[in-house]
């Protein structure tokens, strides 16, 4: 006769290695990949790439596509995708803009002098990103299009929009009280606003995800959003939430990116979709629906803007870029699909 022996397991007990870099694989890539920078620096004989100077301008380079996949996550957590991202900004940052020109400005868009302060004009932009996330979550939530061709559809007419509104033309001469959001500087210029006020927006990332009734809700619609519904989520009204959250992190950054470069332009924002979108998804935000972490989508972000640096850093030809990004962005999805695939076994 044998008898069983049940072994309980302390919760604390700790992680072996590699269990810890399983859970933390993006952080384990992006740390390689900068130790892998280094030395090929010095051996090619260039500056060592990994000074305060180069790592500040990648953060403050990286603050646009980085908000923009903090509105994402939410958005891909729900098992959803949004399109219209980088046609969004350009469109709040050319609205914004108009009201924030100088009004001695001879190219005025508004050529009445219609001006207000920088904090209205900035509120401004935020509401257009909202407005547009609004209408992506209805179309999604209540028309049941597929996210992809909503968010395309608007996408499109987005652009067509700022485009129209400028005649294509750049936003110009903005006044101080607008640009001071995205260009202040602090401690001698080795702190930005805009990386500041990125810091704040991951921890309400956080926050809302890990805290509140609206992040497990987001969670449990991208598990299985007719469980979510049955367990008593109100599921169009929280995709409505959703989309309108990430509409208005593309208003920030169009406000921010604005302030920053000093004018904004119609053809702001082209493409930042996909970088939000990959840097979302190499950061372990699932495709799939329902897993997701404010950290990886984070280190996402850092792999991205560290790897198009140390390119540049490196003399390789710009185009290399994208196509680096295309492949990073299919490992990373089909080592999710290899995960979830293992889950399930």
């Amino acid at each position: 006769m044998t008898e069983n022996t049940h072994v309980i397991k302390s919760g604390k007990e700790k992680k072996s290695f590699g269990a810890w870099a399983s859970d933390n694989s993006m952080w384990v890539i992006l740390i390689g990949l900068i130790v892998i920078m280094c030395i090929a620096t010095l051996i090619k004989g260039g500056a060592f790439f990994l000074t305060y100077t180069n790592i500040s301008n990648i953060f403050q380079s990286e603050v646009g596509p980085g908000l923009l996949a903090m509105g994402v996550m939410f958005v891909i957590i729900s098992k959803g995708i949004d399109l219209s991202m980088g046609s969004v900004v350009s469109l709040a940052s050319v609205i914004s803009g108009a009201f924030a020109q100088d009004v001695a400005y001879s190219a005025r868009i508004f050529k009445s002098g219609l001006v207000v302060h920088g904090f209205i004009a900035l509120i401004i932009g935020l509401a257009v990103g909202c407005i547009v996330g609004l209408i992506n979550g209805s179309l999604v939530a209540y028309t049941k299009i597929h996210p992809f061709i909503a968010t395309l559809g608007t996408m499109s007419a987005g652009r067509g929009f700022a485009l129209l509104f400028t005649q294509g033309n750049p936003v110009s001469q903005l006044n101080k009280d607008f640009t001071q959001f995205g260009a202040t500087n602090y401690l001698g210029g080795k702190l930005h606003s805009n990386v500041l006020i990125f810091i704040l927006i991951a921890l309400i990332a956080w926050f809302i995800l890990n805290q509140t009734r609206f992040g497990r809700n987001i969670y449990a619609i991208g598990g299985n959003q007719e469980a979510a519904r049955v367990a008593g989520v109100k599921v169009e009204k929280n995709l409505v939430a959703i989309y309108a959250w990430c509409g208005t992190m593309c208003g920030l950054a169009a406000v921010l990116t604005a302030g920053r470069t000093g004018s904004a332009n119609p053809t702001l924002g082209l493409n930042w979709e996909l970088d939000g979108i990959a840097a979302a998804t190499i950061g372990g935000i699932s495709q799939n629906g329902g897993v997701g972490k404010v950290s990886g989508c984070i280190a996402g972000i850092l792999i991205l803007g560290i790897l198009k640096s140390a390119l540049i850093y490196l003399g390789v030809s710009s185009y290399y870029q994208e196509i680096v990004k295309g492949i990073i962005i299919v490992v990373a999805v089909v080592l999710d699909n290899r995960k979830m695939m293992g889950k399930q076994a």
